[in-house]
């Protein structure tokens, strides 16, 4: 039975060729660099794909929250690092799963690190998150009495293990100069690294955003790599330039419920609760939701002529159609949606489908 037969609902397909393509350049390039590849797994979240990317020797593994830790855990990773500033509520839920599982967290103030020299039960590892011009959160790069403070804390403790700084330059997302940017990261982790590595020699740098990581050649000494989307890239990163729109791994399969041919509109079962309300705005101020491909046997083909969601709501979507779509779609047919942001996009969904039928597991849906 095909893979399409099964689909009634709005549902999230993965193309594990693709996926498993995209991991390979990334792990690819990483060795290129002679940098350790560790994955952010806010994108993926799941077991399967895990065991995939190990297949590419990755061993560790980042994500963004304790809960995506706790689901993680266990899977045969050497470390599972929350690359978000430390919540100290969750101490206890991170004492459990340190007792079991290397784990390491993200500090930005000395709060926070003392009350985790207080209270952890186990060794736990700790990056130092740097701003170097995001503006989003982190320890300013050049505010050494910070940096230092938190340091001498952790060094009072027999628990908390410095391994170096991390850095997020997320304004490659919406700043057009990534070279710049980079440039600014690289030094301000050269720099950091610099200053402190005679007292810890030991100590690593990690950058982690996936337009940089995906488009740069010039990493000079930084050691880790930890992008995230790239395992599935999305309308978003094609329009950055860090890949093409056949690389994006993820596609939404939506019912179509009605067509309006006078407005060359379609309405379709797949709205926010779906895809999340992530948008692209043309310069001719037309809204893009995401972009119509036509599914088949073997997964999905881009058309020639672009039709894409122009509005949705909760559950509805609305898309502006070509006179080639309108031509050729139905009541009752599926349509695929490629997401403007597949991270959100298959957090909201919570499970994939691959294209042989198979569920694939997702931290935030049933464990298959």
């Amino acid at each position: 039975m095909s893979y399409l037969d099964q689909i009634t609902s709005p549902t999230l397909l993965l193309d594990e060729k693709i996926c498993r393509a995209n991991i390979k350049r990334m792990a690819d390039k990483a060795a290129r660099h002679d940098m350790k590849l560790v994955p952010h797994f806010k994108t993926a979240q799941s077991h399967q794909i895990g065991d995939w990317a190990k297949e590419y020797n990755i061993t560790e593994v980042t994500v963004s929250s304790i809960k995506m830790a706790e689901y993680l855990s266990g899977q045969g990773w050497v470390n599972i690092h929350i690359a978000f500033p430390f919540n100290p509520l969750e101490i206890p839920k991170l004492n459990k799963i340190a007792a079991k599982q290397s784990i390491s967290v993200q500090l930005i103030n000395a709060e926070t690190t003392q009350m985790l020299a207080d209270q952890l039960e186990s060794s736990v590892g700790f990056f130092i998150e740097i701003d170097a011009g995001y503006g989003r959160t982190g320890v300013e790069v050049t505010d050494f009495g910070l940096i230092e403070e938190i340091m001498l804390i952790a060094k009072k403790s027999d628990k908390l293990k410095f391994k170096g700084f991390y850095l997020h330059p997320g304004h490659t997302y919406y700043m057009p100069d990534i070279p710049a940017i980079y440039e600014q990261s690289r030094n301000a982790l050269g720099m950091l690294k610099n200053k402190y590595s005679t007292e810890f020699p030991n100590l690593v740098s990690r950058i982690g955003d996936t337009p940089g990581c995906a488009v740069m050649e010039d990493f000079e000494d930084i050691d880790e790599m930890g992008p995230g989307n790239f395992v599935f890239y999305d309308l978003m990163q094609a329009e950055l330039g860090g890949c093409e729109k056949r690389d994006i791994a993820v596609c939404l399969a939506v019912p179509v419920v009605d067509i309006k041919k006078n407005r060359k509109e379609i309405l379709v079962h797949g709205g926010g609760v779906h895809l999340a309300k992530d948008v692209l705005v043309g310069e001719n101020g037309l809204k893009n939701f995401g972009e119509v491909v036509y599914l088949n046997e073997n997964g999905w083909t881009i058309p020639e002529k672009k039709s894409f969601l122009k509005s949705i709501s909760q559950e509805h979507g609305i898309i502006k159609a070509s006179d080639e779509l309108l031509a050729k779609v139905k009541v009752g047919d599926l349509l695929g949606i490629l997401p403007v942001h597949s991270c959100m996009t298959a957090d909201a969904m919570g499970e994939y489908i691959t294209l042989d039928g198979k569920k694939v597991d997702h931290a935030e849906g049933a464990r298959v």
